[in-house]
């Protein structure tokens, strides 16, 4: 963490600070699709949330003061859209995450929270219908608990 972060999270987004495996966050971005598949320690540093990750419950957790650096802080707030981008080309490129239930569902989840409370509520419902014209065209075969979470956290309502 350098002296122009406000903590580790913040310091990762913003492209000068380093994961618990030592990633920058240009490493995560740049992962291939396997990678996002079966890596599962990268989320909660792209798409922090200000709560506990029952995943991966030693990543860090965000606090109020770097919620704010984060929002006001042009790198971070980049590196969370490019993030979205990558992530959203994950999810057209491959299927496998169009099922019932898939642990996707939660990473979708979070990035929608992440999103919403980062960066604001345009790029989550950006992310969210993006996800579910996905869905749509797959014949729609995710539970609805799943979309249920979807709709509250990009604040489109819990139906």
């Amino acid at each position: 963490m350098t002296e122009a972060t406000a903590g580790p999270l913040h310091a990762f987004l913003a492209g000068v600070g380093r994961d618990g495996r030592g990633r920058l966050s240009a490493d995560v971005l740049g992962f291939s699709d396997q990678e996002l598949e079966a890596v599962h320690d990268y989320i909660q540093w792209l798409f922090p949330l200000p709560t506990r990750s029952a995943a991966q419950p030693h990543s860090p957790v965000l606090t109020p003061v770097e919620i704010d650096v984060i929002r006001a802080d042009p790198r971070a707030v980049e590196t969370l859209k490019t993030a979205t981008q990558r992530m959203l080309r994950f999810y057209r490129k491959t299927r496998w995450w169009m099922t019932s239930h898939d642990h996707n569902h939660l990473r979708i989840t979070r990035i929608l929270h992440s999103l919403r409370l980062l960066v604001g509520p345009d790029e989550a419902k950006a992310f969210y219908d993006a996800i579910l014209t996905l869905n749509e065209a797959a014949g729609a075969p995710v539970n609805t608990r799943s979309l249920h979470y979807w709709a509250e956290a990009a604040g489109c309502g819990g139906s």
